[in-house]
């Protein structure tokens, strides 16, 4: 089906939209930041690297998150690839006010909360925010990485898979 986009998207073409990008498979990520409450996490599946050198990385947040306040104006992040088995982790940061636990987590050198089980995670401290449309585009100079060599969650068609398994 062709939709053309238009000034003001009809309920039905919003829907016929959010199927058509679920086409598109994508790794699973928890953000995670500091509040005077607490470290927060929420779950994306909009990181994508930027730049080489400098080390860019983006990703977006939804203007409508209840998390909205504090990511958005959070100087430090950490961005977390959740690995395959980590599908409980990608839905409990999905959705509400998600706090980490104090056995989840250690802090960066920096003071960043960091989880303790993903396949790569990137300390981040915040290089630009650009609002677009109802998402804020938040872009992180990498100041420390670590990956490992282990199968990632997936994101396809509002469903979860994994990939990088042996063949």
């Amino acid at each position: 089906m062709t939709v053309e986009p238009t000034p003001y998207s009809l309920p039905a073409e919003a829907g016929a939209y959010r199927r058509a990008l679920g086409a598109f498979a994508t790794g699973v990520c928890v953000i995670t930041a500091d509040t005077a409450e607490g470290p927060l996490g929420i779950t994306v599946n909009s990181f994508t690297s930027v730049s080489l050198e400098p080390r860019l990385i983006l990703w977006c947040l939804d203007e409508q998150s209840e998390r909205w306040p504090v990511f958005a104006a959070a100087e430090r992040f950490a961005v977390h690839v959740l690995a395959a088995e980590d599908e409980a982790e990608a839905r409990r940061f999905a959705r509400g006010v998600c706090r980490l636990e104090p056995e989840e987590f250690t802090r960066s050198p920096d003071g960043t909360p960091r989880l303790h089980r993903a396949a790569a995670w990137f300390d981040c401290a915040t290089h630009d925010r650009l609002p677009l449309g109802d998402h804020m585009v938040i872009v992180g100079r990498v100041e420390a990485f670590e990956a490992e060599d282990r199968p990632v969650l997936t994101f396809h068609r509002g469903r979860y898979g994994r990939l990088g398994d042996a063949q």
